[in-house]
């Protein structure tokens, strides 16, 4: 039997009824006065129960004050007193739950059930216990029964859920969160879970509609706001995340997590203006000033061109950091965005040689020695540097993209030509080996050298699009020519140079329809590049679409308006459509 606490206080009056009579004092001579008529109690309660609850009662009001030792002490005697009694036995265990005796909690529960295997509450709290001892599919067991037995009770599904996401059975959780939502509609922690259950799912989508009903009806749940914004990436819907950081931050900074990541979406977006007046606002509220923030502005100027604020953001920070070495190559390369290459030596040769970009700014040191007209002077830095550091690859590949820049190609070579020599796994180096024989106009070595490189790493797009653009160029094995540059978009689908790669192999297959495909999207892509526009027209006058194909070849002049060759496709087609 259970009963409600206000059930207990009349229980307990009902006690002292039945423990002995009442009098009054009539108020007028002291002298006791009749005694009180004793009412019967209820007949369903023996004089035992009734004494174990008034017992009970007062256990409550010292666990309701905190203290509970002295409560469990009157629980002990309440179950001594009526000892068949679950709810004596699960008061019991709530006590023992409070104070961290689990096991004895547990055994508490055991007890109730057995007595009563009715008892709702045992269940719910062998459950809480078992749940808290990790022990997830004991308490699994237990809310299932309780479920049974009072399938309404809101809290005992979202505990079931909770223990079933537990151990990853997350239809299970998806189910339990679906039937809480039924009891209560307007349960925002329900469909919170149901949400986060969906993420851990990767069903990121769902994931994102839950967390709107749950803003929905609790618009100010921030947590939810911040979750719902991460699914929403996770599901690809960057501009939506964007939208709800945001939201989130209503102008404000506040919340610099969420803030700072903000400037990262911005970045990745390439919406740098916005990212820029953000960082400026998390900057302008740090206190002491964020060295790294300021470092992502100056990056950020840079990127977007504005060469002398990015040095002045450069030159604050090393004013505070003067051994911030990467900062100082940052602001060579400003400077030398910025036509100051002296300015830009000068700071690269601050950079000391126990720094651990020392060999970067060694490699830039080296180019702009070399457009100076200084080019001995930064081959010989190179070469001290390449004794010093001899695996490192990256030096020798810039060695001889300063022996290229000059057009000294074949000392080039014979630099990268002695790295393979010592390190012949590396496929890097054999693919610029490729591309200085394909400058030289030694076709078949540079398709060795692309081969080779693809046999040690088979899914560089970069290779697979030099080697498929020398096919289709040579209209030569075009066939392997589309199967290498189909693998190359696949892995780099948002790249307009290997469309028109394939778009051009497809042209000399005289598969005109994919070649148009292939370079309309290289187009998009890549708009400002006339050899793109080119090949389009090409394949647009092989359709016979000839007013297409002039608007093509018209925007490639407009972009190289010297360039004889595409001059005379302009005449040509004009001449034509004029016959028409």
């Amino acid at each position: 039997m259970s009963y409600s606490y206000r059930q207990l206080i009349t229980l307990a009056f009902w006690f002292m009824i039945l423990s002995g009579c009442v009098t009054l004092n009539n108020g007028t001579d002291g002298q006791t006065g009749p005694a009180v008529e004793v009412v019967t109690p209820p007949p369903t309660l023996n004089i035992a129960e009734s004494r174990s609850l008034f017992i009970y009662s007062l256990s409550r009001l010292h666990s309701l004050e905190g203290d509970l030792d002295s409560s469990m002490a009157l629980l002990k005697a309440a179950v001594e007193t009526d000892p068949n009694n679950a709810f004596l036995q699960v008061a019991t265990a709530q006590i023992y739950f409070k104070q961290g005796r689990l096991d004895e909690a547990l055994e508490a529960c055991d007890k109730a059930i057995k007595l009563n295997d009715k008892q709702v509450d045992a269940y719910i709290l062998a459950g809480n216990i078992n749940f808290s001892l990790k022990n997830f599919k004991d308490a699994i067991s237990h809310y299932q029964k309780a479920v049974a037995l009072d399938p309404d009770k809101e809290e005992v599904q979202l505990n079931l859920a909770l223990a079933n996401i537990k151990i990853f059975d997350y239809e299970q959780a998806v189910t339990a969160l679906k039937n809480l939502v039924k009891i209560n509609p307007e349960s925002a922690m329900g469909y919170y879970y149901l949400a986060k259950t969906y993420d851990q799912m990767r069903l990121s989508k769902d994931s994102v509609g839950y967390y709107k009903k749950v803003l929905e009806l609790k618009p100010d749940f921030e947590n939810a706001l911040i979750d719902m914004a991460l699914a929403q990436e996770s599901a690809n819907q960057i501009e939506d995340a964007i939208a709800t950081y945001e939201e989130l931050l209503h102008g404000s900074v506040s919340n610099t997590s969420v803030a700072n990541h903000l400037v990262q979406l911005y970045i990745h977006q390439h919406r740098l203006a916005e990212a820029l007046a953000l960082l400026k606002k998390i900057s302008a509220t740090s206190s002491p000033n964020s060295l790294e923030n300021q470092r992502k502005i100056g990056l950020i100027l840079l990127e977007l061109e504005q060469y002398p604020e990015a040095i002045a953001e450069f030159e604050k920070i090393l004013a505070l950091e003067p051994n911030a070495h990467q900062i100082r190559l940052y602001l060579a390369s400003a400077y030398e965005e910025h036509d100051e290459v002296d300015k830009a030596i000068s700071e690269l040769l601050k950079i000391p040689r126990s720094a651990f970009n020392y060999t970067d700014a060694v490699s830039q040191l080296a180019y702009l020695y070399a457009g100076k007209g200084e080019v001995e002077k930064g081959i010989q830095l190179l070469k001290e540097v390449i004794v010093a550091f001899p695996t490192r690859v990256d030096l020798s590949l810039n060695l001889a993209g300063v022996f290229e820049s000059v057009k000294r190609l074949p000392e080039g070579l014979a630099v990268l030509n002695q790295v393979a020599d010592q390190i012949p796994e590396d496929a890097k180096q054999y693919f610029r080996i490729a591309v200085l024989y394909d400058k030289l106009g030694d076709k078949p070595a540079s398709v060795r050298f692309l081969k080779k490189s693809l046999q040690l790493s088979p899914n560089e797009p970069q290779v697979l699009n030099y080697l498929g653009y020398t096919y289709a160029e040579q209209g030569t094995n075009l066939e392997e020519a589309v199967t290498l540059l189909k693998k190359a978009v696949n892995l780099r689908s948002t790249d307009g140079f290997i469309l028109d790669s394939l778009g051009w192999a497809y042209y000399k297959l005289k598969r005109y329809d994919d070649a148009v495909e292939a370079l309309e999207r290289a187009v998009e892509l890549v708009n400002d590049d006339p050899t793109i526009r080119v090949h389009l027209g090409d394949a647009y006058y092989a359709k016979h679409d000839l007013r297409k194909a002039l608007a093509a070849y018209t925007k490639a002049l407009d972009l190289e308006p010297d360039k004889k060759e595409i001059q005379e496709k302009v005449r040509k087609i004009k001449a034509e459509i004029a016959e028409k």
